[in-house]
Order: C-alpha cells, then structure tokens, then sequence
C-alpha cells in the first residue's frame, strides 16, 4: 500500500469574472475562487498535497480531515476585526475572506492543526489572537521590482523556530503594506527586518509559525524551510 501524503488546506481569494482576462463577457458577474500557484507547487515539493479551500466551503466539513494548513497572502484585513477605524491608505479589503479565515482558524486552535501563514496569513493570525495591524508602512514595502527579488534583511531570534529554519539572518522579498502593530496573545516576534518591522511569529503553545515576506516566490521555494516545516508536521499529525 502506497503511504499517502499529508494534506495541506490552502486559502485563497474570490473575484469576479470581469478581472478574469479571456473570459466570455456573460460571465462577468460569476465568482471564483483562486490562489496563486507558487503556494502549491512549495507544498508538493516539501511532500504534501495541497487542497484548496474554496470561500463557500464550511470549514467544519474540511479542517478535521486536513493535516496541515497554509493561510496565503491576499488583499488587507478589514480594520474593524481589530477595532480600528479604516485610514485612508487602506486598500481593498475582503469581509467574506476574513469571516471564513477567522472562522478555519477556530476549528484551527480546536483541533490543533500545523499552521504556516504567509502574509496576509501572519497578519490574519495575528488579529485572530487578538492583535492589531499598521495599515501602511510604505517605505517597507517594494512593489515595483519582481517578486523574487530579495530587498531586505532578516534577523531571526535566537532559539526560535525560525532561527532553526533560516538561521539568524537572511535577505528576503517585501510586497506588504501592512504590518504587525501588536502582537496576539501567545504570539512572539521571532524575526524583524533591518527597519523594525515584525517579519515572523510563531505560537507558544500550538504549532503555528508564520512570515510576513513570500518564500513561495523566491528561486528557493522548492527548497524553503517553511514549507518541509509545515508539511513534516502534518505527517506527525497524520501516525
């Protein structure tokens, strides 16, 4: 009998037909799930199977069957799920994305499921926990190059799960206009950039470990630490 492979929930984003290039016009106005493939594709190399949550699905149906979760990068986190009033830098947000999310990552903490979030996904774990975001941080953030271009510096702390992945430093990607402002509960900071901006967290008590740059973008991805952390965790999961 084959051993079969951990499998990794993935989130992802709705949109509509009309941001969809080649698509028929009478279907504008239709919905659709999607994510960009990267995350994937670092799931299948660190030996998982990913499985894309799509925003309709009830998470109860689907996080008890999972072994794993990877909470992606997508669009701001609406500033009421941390009781902030929106500033005007704020860009767009998704209400049905957050209910879901918010709502997997209680099933989440019930089940104690391993959790990377990329992202978004740190920022969604965050406010989950409690916490609260900057809505801007401008200089931080560089868009205007390719994605896999490494701009910043990253210090990990010492003991940390992410000082055992990365090692202390490394120069990482930055496409977030959003940070970390304070931290949730059983959270700590376990990375920061050269500019003082939280770049990783990982959870006291659960298995959950998240980064605010995209290793899913790099040339490294087949071979990122945090997606061989995410997967060797769901196989324990799974004996």
């Amino acid at each position: 009998m084959v051993e079969q492979k951990p499998l990794i929930g993935i989130t992802g984003r709705r949109r509509k037909g009309e941001m969809l290039r080649g698509s028929l016009k009478v279907m504008n106005h239709l919905p659709f799930d999607v994510y960009w493939v990267d995350y994937a594709q670092g799931v299948i190399a660190a030996g998982g199977v990913p499985v894309f949550l799509p925003l309709s699905l009830d998470p109860a149906e689907i996080i008890p069957r999972l072994d794993g979760l990877l909470m992606s990068g997508g669009a701001d986190i609406d500033p009421k799920r941390y009781g902030a009033e929106p500033e005007p830098e704020l860009q767009s947000i998704e209400p049905a994305r957050d209910e879901f999310e918010l709502k997997i990552l209680e099933l989440v903490y019930e089940c104690e499921l391993p959790v990377a979030g990329i992202c978004r996904g740190l920022q969604i774990l965050n406010v989950h926990a409690g916490g609260s975001l900057y809505q801007d941080v401008p200089p931080h953030s560089v868009r205007d190059k390719a994605p896999s271009t490494r701009v910043h510096d990253i210090t990990t702390e010492k003991g940390s799960i992410l000082e055992k992945l990365y090692g202390e430093k490394l120069e990482v990607n930055s496409l977030h206009h959003q940070s970390i402002k304070t931290l949730g509960k059983h959270f700590s900071a376990s990375a920061t950039s050269n500019d003082g901006i939280v770049e990783g967290i990982e959870h006291s008590q659960l298995p959950i470990v998240a980064v605010q740059w995209h290793p899913e973008m790099l040339d490294t991805r087949d071979s990122d630490p945090i997606f061989k952390w995410l997967v060797s965790k769901a196989e324990v999961r799974k004996l």
